[in-house]
């Protein structure tokens, strides 16, 4: 009998386990997807946002600024990267300009730190890439990047080594209120708690409706992205908006933490919430609105491209709280800033189970911090020869484009990696320019020999991505048909 279970294994869900690993608590994770993380999580635009874009008078408002505070020491102790960058929001017409004072205000009223309009001079002073034909840009120093899905490894790996049991790959088919408790149903196995916690991410309807618990929908808003060639690099320094539209913060071009710029998203609400396929016309839309105010950018540039999609409730907020049925809490509806505000909400929810009755008792010996990937490329000289000294395997290259050792693929591996996008999301290992051309079958090579596994069963995402075939027996000669 677990006293809760969190259901999702997204940002959130992580940032939720995480939090409550500070207590004796008997605490479950139980996501659908091989690994935490590959949902939402791995294919968002990895923004910490500056605090004051969300109205005031919703959690969307009530979190950003309070998470955006908190991923300072959230980096530090979990070491995934992180760099407050800044952004700015670009006027483009004269319309643009008042939104921008306002945005400012409302920013400012809420405690936003270091908010300043840039008229032109000084736009091309900052970032000499841009469009010279922008009206003026509000810059947000408190902005940052981060790397999403190695924040959700690292939250999970915090709260495992405190005492939370992670269950991926299990699919939740039905839950059942018995008495005070709950069942959880998967076809593994059944899971028994006090206290179910909803973060499904966008199938967080289909989960609450599973107890009566859906007085909300959640429409899959889908989004394509565009990751670009290094040579442009440094293009431009900053998070670059425009002023958004009614139901996007617009096309953005993005300097990822780990150095590549990428551009988008799209928004297009659509009905099959597994549809992760990029267009055309995606691409034409991201790219034409880019070069209105980043011209040198263009489609030529594309190494590789990726769609996510995301939660959007009909209540256009966030849906976190209690719900009639006693024990049962959604915390739902998560779209941007969703990422940003993922921390706080964590808080949030745990105090309010507390004031809901749900004992937590601090544990002494709780620790904070995980060690993080080793990320041999970006340390100095003296720190590869140590590495070396320890551990040859840091002397053999595995992905020449982002240069990862062989020693941090079996990292990868140890610390939860069981696909190719494991590895890859967790020590970069296929995300340069030949997109996994080159380190893909050694990478298969460890993944088989490491976890005990034939070739055939690794899969790039979870199963039915499977890589290769078992090969088909051979007929005999005069049977070939």
């Amino acid at each position: 009998m677990y006293d809760v279970i969190i259901i999702g294994g997204g940002i959130v869900g992580c940032a939720l386990a995480r939090e409550l690993s500070r207590y004796r608590l008997k605490l479950a994770l139980v996501e659908k997807e091989v690994e935490v993380g590959f949902g939402t999580s791995k294919t968002n635009s990895g923004i910490i946002h500056a605090g004051h874009h969300s109205p005031a008078n919703t959690f969307k408002g009530k979190f950003e600024w309070a998470g955006n505070q908190m991923w300072d020491d959230l980096a530090r102790d979990l070491k995934f990267g992180f760099d407050r960058i800044g952004e700015l929001l670009l006027a483009l017409n004269p319309d643009d300009v008042k939104y921008l004072e306002n945005l400012k205000k409302q920013g400012e009223d809420r405690g936003v730190t270091g908010l300043e309009i840039w008229a032109p001079p000084r736009i091309q002073k900052e970032e000499p890439n841009l469009s010279h034909t922008i009206l003026q840009a509000l810059h947000a120093p408190t902005a940052a990047v981060i790397n999403p899905y190695e924040a959700c490894f690292g939250l999970i790996e915090c709260a495992q080594q405190n005492g939370a049991e992670l269950f991926c790959g299990y699919l939740v088919s039905d839950i059942v209120k018995d008495g005070r408790n709950f069942t959880i149903q998967t076809p593994q196995q059944n899971f028994r708690g006090r206290i179910i916690i909803n973060a499904a991410g966008v199938f967080a309807d289909q989960i609450a409706a599973l107890v009566g618990a859906d007085n909300f929908k959640i429409v899959a808003r889908k989004g394509e992205e565009y990751l670009l060639d290094r040579r442009l690099q440094g293009i431009v320094t900053r998070l670059i908006f425009p002023t958004p539209t009614a139901n996007s913060k617009g096309v953005l071009i993005i300097p990822t933490v780990d150095g590549p710029i990428m551009v988008g998203p799209t928004a297009d609400n659509i009905e099959n919430r597994e549809d992760l396929s990029t267009s055309f016309a995606g691409a034409h839309k991201i790219f034409e609105s880019v070069r209105r105010y980043c011209p040198a950018i263009s489609e030529r540039d594309t190494i590789t491209e990726f769609a996510g999609l995301r939660a959007i409730a009909d209540t256009n907020d966030f849906v976190i709280g209690p719900t009639p049925i006693k024990g049962f809490y959604n915390v739902a509806g998560i779209q941007s800033p969703g990422l940003t505000a993922a921390p706080a909400i964590a808080t949030y929810v745990t105090a309010m189970l507390q004031d809901d009755g749900l004992a937590l008792e601090e544990k002494t010996d709780w620790e904070a911090e995980v060690d993080g990937p080793p990320h041999f490329a970006q340390k100095g000289k003296k720190e590869r020869q140590a590495a070396l000294m320890r551990d040859p395997a840091y002397g053999r290259i595995v992905c020449r484009c982002e240069l990862v050792t062989e020693a941090e693929v079996r990292y990868a591996i140890r610390h939860g990696a069981r696909t190719l996008d494991g590895v890859k999301f967790r020590v970069r290992a296929g995300m340069g320019r030949c997109q996994g051309g080159f380190c893909t079958t050694r990478i298969m090579d460890l993944l088989s020999e490491t976890l005990g596994i034939p070739l055939t069963d690794i899969s790039k995402r979870g199963p039915g991505s499977e890589v290769c075939r078992p090969r088909q027996e051979r007929l005999p000669v005069g049977d070939q048909t």
